[in-house]
């Protein structure tokens, strides 16, 4: 299995049911998420999804929305998110605990009917987690689970 991956897209909500804005980089604070984002502490300071499993979702649908949609902070490619609780994600410097599944809302299918119902199997929706180290991170950054 290939452990690293790539860090493909980073998006900041300014609030809550705000629109997602594509930044280059963002800077992680340890223990309470992106700078800048709306949702801020708790276990659910990053949300991340999955490139691949996202172009398989909509290619299912027939649908080609942008991956912004899924409402999410980051996007990586090249290395799994189902079954990655408790796991560590190493994004350039900084490090993410993830806690769970992202479960898809109500907002999914506004974005596109049946986008909920499609995310729902197999970690779909992506994973959520709290930052340990903080630091800056890039578009294009190296992603990897630390064993």
């Amino acid at each position: 299995m290939n452990n690293t991956g790539k860090l493909e897209a980073i998006w900041l909500k300014r609030m809550k049911r705000g629109p997602m804005d594509p930044v280059s980089q963002a800077h992680l604070t340890a223990g309470r998420g992106l700078d800048g984002n709306a949702n801020q502490g708790g276990k659910r300071q990053v949300t991340i999804i999955e490139q691949e499993v996202w172009k398989t979702l909509m290619a299912a649908l027939g649908a080609d929305l942008d991956p912004s949609a899924r409402r999410a902070n980051l996007m990586v490619s090249g290395l799994k998110l189902a079954d990655s609780r408790h796991k560590v994600l190493q994004i350039g410097s900084c490090r993410i605990r993830i806690y769970g599944e992202t479960k898809p809302c109500e907002q999914m299918d506004e974005a596109f009917p049946g986008l909920q119902d499609a995310m729902r199997d197999k970690w779909g929706g992506g994973a959520f987690g709290e930052v340990l180290d903080g630091g800056d991170i890039t578009v294009g950054n190296t992603v990897a689970w630390i064993e």
